[in-house]
């Protein structure tokens, strides 16, 4: 194993590469600019080196600089993290020609998969499907109009050599076309110091969904999927693991042809696919050849340390799992604080923190780098910390996210703790299992709906969708251990009155539908695939809902039938 490993990059990916590092025993080296003396990642390292002024050209993205330090520690190897050089194709071709191992993949396949279009053709040749467009990088206007009528509008603009959003542009008519193309290219050229874009189809509607894979010359793995499709400016802000929307089939067929994509490229590390899906169908969007921002929610989710795995594989060239090891449970939410002011246009916030909570708890983690004191300056990325929580289903996790964020405090500078509150309180957001909602659009609806129908007793029933293929399910269906997972409570017998207490007895159950209803007094046993809607008797003016308006994922947190 190696003895010390430098870690290139700042905050809290530096604190999360030095915590493995310590749990491998092998001693970790920080580098850090001037402003950034006092950090967390400074504090916990063993050795700590500054390599330049606050300016990231003159610090973390010195690779002369870099080097230095690994010689003055005596360091065995560098550990890029994210952002910064990690997918530097020289740096890591330097970082290995002086006899250092640089953990991650050989710098050809950066070089490969970091550029946009080569790493489609890549895709695409080994058995991905891509999104139409370009084949190469668009040199003229006139090539781009070519392109663009070809597979229609709209279309997406990208810079070949980027990402985050930047050299990106939405054409929606010919019109635009021009302007947009040449402000494509000159914003390429500024962030990239590459000019070269191509076009694809813009999907107006899309789901982000990446694979998380680790791979050696052994064999790859991968360790499921993730949802990141709640983003700003093509910026990611919440993650989560699985995805809500992908049924098991296409989850099956996505992650065995990633790996087989990633085991003919002979790829070596930690690594991302990502994709667009949208109407059934995903289409490859890019290779990220570094452990990603959000690699804890797949952590949380496997019990797998991602970062020491990419140690092991780096030190060994074997990756020590099998796929049989991956057995992920329940379902991860992780949200990304910024140091941003979501009101102003997400304008970052720097300062000192003058007060800082951090929640805990069942089930809820805290991956970064700040305390009470702690300078957040205005040089480097606005993120700051994400808070990963983890519930037996998707509404579980969404509650304890909810409760965490409740219990953080940071005083001193604005962040995004608020805006998360909001997007995981949407019923967008809390839907999304959710294909119709009927006629009663959120739980307030339905359940003045049920008190309005004058029913004397109400008893509900509730389990799996994917497992309502009888035509007359019976207790056992509801019951069986075999079939079900999780079922607390499944039935309750209440007075009308109190409705919403009987529908929040599936407020655990993400996922879960209402399959049966019984009005007592009308002695009649309701099931979905025989009766779409419920007609409650005894009022002056009779209500029917339909079914779908009882699926229960949405409504639990509203705690008032007024």
């Amino acid at each position: 194993m190696f003895k010390k490993i430098l870690i290139a990059n700042r905050g809290e990916i530096a604190v999360r590469i030095i915590r493995a590092c310590k749990e491998w025993g092998i001693s970790t080296v920080a580098v850090h600019s001037d402003v950034d003396s006092e950090s967390m990642h400074v504090r916990l390292a063993d050795e700590s080196i500054c390599i330049g002024s606050h300016q990231p050209q003159n610090s973390y993205l010195n690779i002369a600089a870099l080097l230095s330090a690994v010689d003055i520690t005596n360091s065995d190897a560098v550990h890029p993290g994210y952002g910064f050089l990690s997918e530097n194709a020289n740096f890591a071709e330097i970082v290995t020609k002086h006899g250092i191992k640089f953990i991650g993949p050989s710098s050809d396949l950066i070089k490969k998969m970091g550029d946009k279009i080569e790493a489609k053709k890549i895709a695409k040749d080994n058995g991905l499907p891509v999104i139409a467009g370009s084949e190469q990088s668009v040199q003229t206007v006139t090539e781009a109009k070519k392109i663009c009528d070809k597979i229609g509008y709209p279309v997406l603009i990208k810079a070949a050599g980027g990402g985050g959003g930047k050299g990106m542009k939405i054409v929606n008519k010919q019109e635009q076309l021009e302007q947009l193309y040449l402000e494509a290219k000159l914003e390429a050229k500024k962030y990239f110091n590459n000019d070269k874009v191509y076009i694809e189809k813009y999907f107006k509607n899309p789901r982000h969904i990446e694979v998380q894979i680790l791979s050696g010359k052994n064999r790859t793995v991968h360790l499921q999927e993730r949802d990141c499709s709640v983003q700003r400016r093509h910026q990611k802000l919440i993650e989560e693991t699985p995805s809500p929307i992908i049924d098991e089939k296409v989850r099956l067929d996505l992650l065995n042809r990633t790996v087989k994509m990633v085991e003919k490229i002979g790829y070596e590390g930690a690594g991302t696919v990502e994709y667009i899906y949208e109407n059934g169908k995903f289409f490859f969007l890019e290779m990220n050849t570094r452990v990603q921002v959000e690699h804890p929610v797949t952590e949380v989710a496997t019990g797998i340390d991602i970062i020491k795995e990419q140690i092991w594989i780096a030190n060994t060239g074997d990756t020590a799992l099998k796929q049989s090891d991956i057995k992920p449970s329940g379902h991860v939410i992780e949200c990304r604080i910024n140091a941003e002011d979501p009101s102003k246009n997400f304008q970052p916030s720097p300062g000192t923190i003058k007060t800082c909570h951090q929640p805990s708890g069942f089930r809820t983690r805290v991956d970064g780098a700040i305390f009470q004191g702690c300078k957040i300056t205005p040089y480097y990325d606005s993120l700051i910390c994400k808070l990963i929580c983890q519930g037996r289903n998707r509404t579980e996790a969404i509650q304890r996210m909810l409760r965490s964020l409740d219990e953080f405090v940071i005083e001193g500078i604005n962040t995004t703790i608020n805006l998360h509150k909001k997007i995981l309180n949407h019923q967008k957001f809390i839907s999304r299992l959710i294909v119709g909602t009927g006629k009663y659009k959120n739980f307030q609806e339905t359940a003045k709906a049920i008190r309005a129908s004058g029913a004397d007793m109400v008893t509900v029933a509730v389990r799996r969708v994917n497992i309502l293929d009888k035509k007359k399910p019976t207790l056992m269906d509801y019951v069986n251990p075999g079939k079900i997972t999780y079922l607390p409570n499944t039935a309750g017998c209440f007075n009308s009155k109190d409705a919403l207490r009987t529908l929040r007895l599936a407020r655990e159950m993400g996922g879960w539908k209402l399959v049966k209803l019984e009005v007592l007094g009308d002695k009649k046993t309701l099931y979905p695939n025989k009766i779409e809607a419920i007609r409650y008797p005894n009022t002056p003016n009779p209500q029917t809902i339909p079914l779908t308006a009882l699926l229960i994922n949405d409504f639990w947190r509203n705690s008032s039938l007024e």
